[in-house]
C-alpha cells in the first residue's frame, strides 16, 4: 500500500527513534515502506517519512546503477548499486571514517530541493534485516551516503541540517513553501499545515 510521505516541518521528522522490540512483525509496514518508495521513485525511505517514529529504513539503489558513470570509479560505484536493496532494523552506526566528500542530496521529504552534503566515505553499521537476522557490515561511496542520509532520519536529522546558514537562509521560502504544501510532486504528501 502507498502513503503519503511527510514533509518539511513536520515534527516527526526532528525526532530521535525509537527501537521496534526484536523479533516484532513488520513485514507489512517494510512492505508498504517499499511501495511507498518506489511510489515517489526514491532510492530510500525512512519511517518517520511516513509519520512512524521508529528506527526503520529501507534502500534500494537500483537506479544509480542505470546512470551513465563519468568514470572508472564511479561504474564500479554504480556497478554496485544495482544490486544493493536492503531493510536495516534498529541500526546503529558504528565507525565513520575515509576522507569527507561531497554529493548533491535530495530528499523526498524536501521536494525539489537538492544541496551538496560532505559526508564520511566508509561506515561501518550494525542492524537487523527483515528476516531479524543481526548484520554487521562495511559500506563504502555512495552505498555509505544513501545509508548516512537515511540513518539521519532516523536521528532526526534532515540533509538541510548540514547547510551553512547562509544556504539555509537563502532556502528559507522554498522549505516554508513545502510546509505549507505549495509544492508540486508527482506522489502523494501529507503536510503539517494546509
Amino acid at each position: 500500500m502507498v502513503l503519503p510521505i511527510i514533509a518539511y516541518g513536520t515534527p516527526v521528522l526532528k525526532k530521535e527513534c525509537e527501537e521496534f522490540e526484536e523479533g516484532e512483525d513488520i513485514s507489512k509496514l517494510i512492505s508498504d515502506m517499499f511501495d511507498t518508495m518506489y511510489n515517489a521513485s526514491g532510492v530510500g525511505l525512512a519511517a518517520p517519512q511516513i509519520g512512524l517514529a521508529k528506527r526503520l529504513f529501507l534502500v534500494d539503489a537500483a537506479p544509480f546503477g542505470e546512470e551513465e558513470p563519468e568514470n572508472e570509479i564511479e561504474a564500479k560505484n554504480f556497478e554496485i548499486l544495482k544490486d544493493f536493496k536492503k531493510v536495516f532494523i534498529n541500526p546503529i552506526i558504528e565507525e565513520e571514517t575515509g576522507d569527507k566528500w561531497e554529493f548533491s542530496e535530495g530528499c523526498l521529504s524536501i521536494p525539489g530541493i537538492r544541496e551538496k552534503v560532505a559526508r564520511h566515505s566508509i561506515i561501518k553499521i550494525s542492524y537487523f534485516d527483515e528476516n531479524w537476522n543481526f548484520k554487521e557490515e562495511t559500506y563504502t561511496g555512495v552505498a555509505a551516503r544513501i545509508i548516512q542520509h537515511e540513518y539521519d532520519h532516523i536521528e532526526g536529522i534532515l540533509f538541510t541540517d548540514y547547510l551553512s546558514p547562509m544556504k539555509k537562509r537563502l532556502l528559507k521560502r522554498k522549505l516554508n513553501d513545502i510546509t505549507k504544501g505549495k509544492v508540486h510532486t508527482n506522489y502523494r504528501m501529507k503536510f503539517p499545515i494546509k
